[in-house]
This record gives C-alpha cells, sequence and structure tokens, in this order.
C-alpha cells in the first residue's frame, strides 16, 4: 500500500489541485448509476467522513444529484468534511441530512466514505450503527475500499461495512484479495484515474496471460520422462480416495508421468492405469523430478524422510504436515512447498484458527519465513509466499466457495507437485496449480452454481488448461 500512496501523492503533484478526486468521483458516480439502473427520482445516502473519501463520495452525489436523484448526506465529522465536495453537493440539489437513519431506511443506494485506505482498526459506534442500517434497506457502494478493513493485510478488526460494491481507485488494495476483508468488498470495480501501476507490491494477482506464459508444453523431441516424473505417496487403507484424487490432478498437471508409491495401487489402477505404481519405498520407485506426500497417509508417516531427503522439489500436504519440523526444510537444497489449510497452518505455528483466518496475509508470510518454504495457504482466499518477504505474495484470484468439498486439497497437491517437475519453481507451481484449481472447479459448479465433488474438478483440469492457453 505504501506503493500506491506513493503513486497517488505523484500523481497528484503533476495535476491541477483537486482533480484526482474529480476522476474519481466520476468513476464512482458512473458505477453508481449503474448499479441504480434509474438515477432519475432514486434516493442516494452519502456516508461521508472526514477524509478523501468523503470528499469523492460528496463530488460523487452531486453528478448523481445532477441527473435527478435526492442526494443526502450523513456527515459524521460535520466540521471536517470536504468543503469542496459539500459545496458541489448542495449547488446541484443534495441535502445535508438531519434524521440519518430515517434517510437510511428510504435510501435505493448507499455510499460508503466513511474512511478511505489510511483507516485502522474497525468502525466507531455511531458509524457501524449507519453502516447496519445502511444494509437493511439498499445497495451499499463502498469507496475505495469498505470502511473498518485494513488496506494492507485484509484484516477485519472490529465492525466494518459490508459492501455490495467496491469502486477503487488506480490499483487494487490488498484488503480488497484477502479474506476475510474480501468478502466485505462484493464486487469489484477498477477505476482508471491515470496511477501508473507501482514497480513493486505487496500482494499480486495471476491473470490468463501470465499463467499461459508459465504452463509447460512439450516440444516435439519431448518424451513422457523430458516432460517430468511426479512421485506420488498418498493414500492408505483407511483413505485410498486420496490417493486417487492426488493421482488425477497429477496426471493432468503436465508433467509426462505419474509414480505412485503406496498401499492404494489396486484402486489407483482400476481409476489410473497409465499410473506408475511401485510398493515402495520412495527411494527404490525409480527417477522423478519431484514429490507430492501426505494427502491421506494417516499416521504412516515413516516415507516422509526419505521424501525429504531427495534432491528434488517436494510438496508436503495434509497429513504429511503434522510430521514435520522447521528443521527437515530448512536442511533441503531443493525447493519445497508447504499447502495447508487454515486448520493445518495454526498448528503448524501453534495457534488458533480463528487467529490464522483473521490474519491469512501475515500468516502465510510467518510460516514461509519459519520454515525457509514457499507456503500456499489454501481457504477461502488462496495465498502462495515466499521465503523472502521481498517478494509479493500471490493472491489466487479463480477460487470459488464450491471447492470447500472434501479431496479437493488432494487435486490441488497433484496438479502443483506436476508442475513442479514439469519444472516451475515452488512460487510459480503452486499459484499456476490454484489457479487451474479455481478454473476448473468453476467450470464444474456451472454458470449458475452447484455442488461439486473433488474428482469432478479433476476432469475439468484439461478444459481449464486449454481456456488459458486457447
Amino acid at each position: 500500500m505504501a506503493t500506491v500512496r506513493a503513486a497517488e501523492r505523484e500523481l497528484m503533484d503533476r495535476l491541477p489541485e483537486g482533480a484526482l478526486m474529480q476522476r474519481a468521483a466520476a468513476g464512482l458516480a458512473v458505477s453508481c448509476a449503474e448499479l441504480l439502473g434509474r438515477v432519475y427520482g432514486a434516493r442516494v445516502v452519502l456516508l461521508v467522513g472526514s477524509g478523501d473519501n468523503g470528499g469523492d463520495a460528496l463530488y460523487a452525489g452531486a453528478r448523481l444529484a445532477r441527473r435527478g436523484a435526492g442526494v443526502a448526506a450523513v456527515l459524521l465529522s460535520p466540521d471536517r468534511a470536504h468543503p469542496g465536495g459539500l459545496a458541489a453537493l448542495r449547488a446541484a440539489g443534495g441535502r445535508v441530512s438531519q434524521d440519518a437513519l430515517r434517510d437510511l431506511g428510504r435510501a435505493d443506494l448507499v455510499v460508503d466514505g466513511i474512511v478511505g485506505i489510511g483507516g485502522r482498526g474497525g468502525l466507531r459506534p455511531e458509524a457501524a450503527e449507519l453502516a447496519r442500517a445502511a444494509r437493511e434497506s439498499a445497495i451499499v457502494v463502498a469507496v475505495d475500499l469498505p470502511s473498518g478493513v485494513d488496506a494492507d493485510t485484509g484484516e477485519v478488526r472490529g465492525d466494518a461495512v459490508r459492501a455490495d460494491a467496491t469502486v477503487t481507485f488506480g490499483a487494487y488494495k490488498p484488503g480488497l484479495l484477502i479474506d476475510p476483508a474480501r468478502e466485505r468488498a462484493g464486487a469489484l470495480r477498477l477505476v482508471d484515474i491515470g496511477l501508473d501501476p507501482p514497480a513493486t507490491a505487496d500482494v499480486e494477482a495471476l491473470q490468463h496471460a501470465d499463467v499461459a506464459e508459465l504452463l509447460p508444453r512439450p516440444a516435439a523431441e519431448s518424451d513422457k520422462y523430458r516432460r517430468g516424473v511426479v512421485g506420488v505417496v498418498a493414500g492408505s487403507a483407511r483413505y485410498p480416495g486420496a490417493a486417487v484424487l492426488a493421482v488425477a490432478g497429477a496426471l493432468r498437471g503436465g508433467a509426462g508421468a505419474v509414480r505412485y508409491v503406496g498401499p492404494a495401487a489396486d484402486a489407483v489402477l482400476a481409476r489410473f492405469p497409465e499410473t506408475l505404481v511401485h510398493a515402495g519405498p520412495p527411494d527404490k520407485a525409480g527417477r522423478v523430478q519431484s514429490w507430492v506426500i501426505g494427502p491421506g497417509i494417516g499416521d504412516e508417516s515413516g516415507a516422509l524422510e526419505e521424501v525429504l531427503a531427495a534432491d528434488v522439489p517436494v510438496l508436503v500436504d495434509a497429513d504429511g504436515l503434522r510430521f514435520l519440523s522447521a528443521d527437515q526444510v530448512r536442511r533441503r537444497t531443493a525447493g519445497t512447498l508447504l499447502t495447508p489449510h487454515a486448520g493445518e497452518a495454526a498448528a503448524l505455528l501453534g495457534r488458533a484458527r480463528a487467529e490464522v483466518e483473521a490474519a491469512r496475509l501475515a500468516t502465510v508470510r510467518e510460516l514461509a519465513a519459519r520454515y525457509g518454504a514457499t507456503v500456499l495457504l489454501k481457504g477461502s482466499t488462496t495465498l502462495v509466499a515466499d521465503p523472502d518477504v521481498s517478494v509479493p505474495v500471490r493472491v489466487n484470484p479463480t477460487g470459488t466457495g464450491w471447492l470447500a468439498t472434501a479431496g479437493s486439497g488432494d487435486v490441488l497437491s497433484g496438479v502443483t507437485g506436476s508442475l513442479l517437475a514439469a519444472g516451475l519453481v515452488p512460487r510459480d507451481a503452486g499459484a499456476v496449480g490454484a489457479y487451474l484449481h479455481g478454473l476448473a472447479a468453476r467450470r464444474a459448479a456451472g454458470p449458475e452454481g452447484a455442488p461439486i465433488v473433488a474428482s469432478e474438478v479433476a476432469g475439468q483440469l484439461a478444459a481449464a488448461w486449454g481456456s488459458v492457453v486457447g
């Protein structure tokens, strides 16, 4: 966020006074009009704080008032409201509310301009009451980000606005991409205000073009071994399905072959006869370019030490994480990718799960630093962190709530491990694997969204891959 603030200051220095705010207000007003459908006769309430977000809201309200909307401004700090914005609103026919709760109860749309990206902590009681009242009866549009959320981390420390849409300016803020703040932002709309994208960022999200460039593609002379072989240690007598799902993901992840080691070989071969199987141990199974270990292995931890001793990238997931120590990982010379969900991350750090879910960005960075490994933190927003703190954390933009289903993490481990075998570094493999996994889940769920199972996600991976490169 420091880079965004610096870019905004540099742009303001080059523009006439107030020009940047007018650009933001124009984009905000257009978005509000689109959400209303019909502006003339609509009732709009502005929740106005003392900062620039309040000024944006007032100038946008003036534009809507000139188009025939009835606009009332609720001033939370009347003595510090933006004077130019307030004068513009009044000149356009808008008014200052004398009964905030009554106006909110009649509103068609409410604009949240209470606090901006510099806000810290939750809303004060008066503002929290207004935010709750707005949510009960109207469409809520946040200016730049919902008031009460942390722009830098996505954390929510107290009451915060829950918006139907957020209109943000110049660049996406980390708090708009990371839960728990993300789910309070609603639909995101980015307004171009002429801001030069920062050269560096704390958080980034891959797009189709980025993923297409990273995906491995076989050359004319490739054979299955040159494309990479991924080894999978997964499943047990109790959880044979975990092995089947991890192999399903691995077969569709870009490597040329999959070696399976474990007690679920019969189940794996019955579903995927192209798999190379071995009874074990892993170091006797044949050459691989990466290992995936952990899904469904239960208490069978004996193979973990052998896999970690291999001089190839290793992905550790699920049950494998229960037996892992930071010293084991730090001794490795090849890359390591850990893929915990929030509960597993909490166990690795000795924290409560709620603490992890409330501070996902801080958690993934701490795990990566402590273990000296790349960490993919699964969940409502999947994050991928490099152990080098100067490298931006990647946020996966393709996830869906329908992925909260048994076995979906096993599929993700397989496809990501296959990408490691095909030559991607752990950070790229994690981000690309999560991207394809999310796309596949969306395809499986359909355009309207419907319950899915993990095997359906695996079945859609090829189509997801094709949609990226096509």
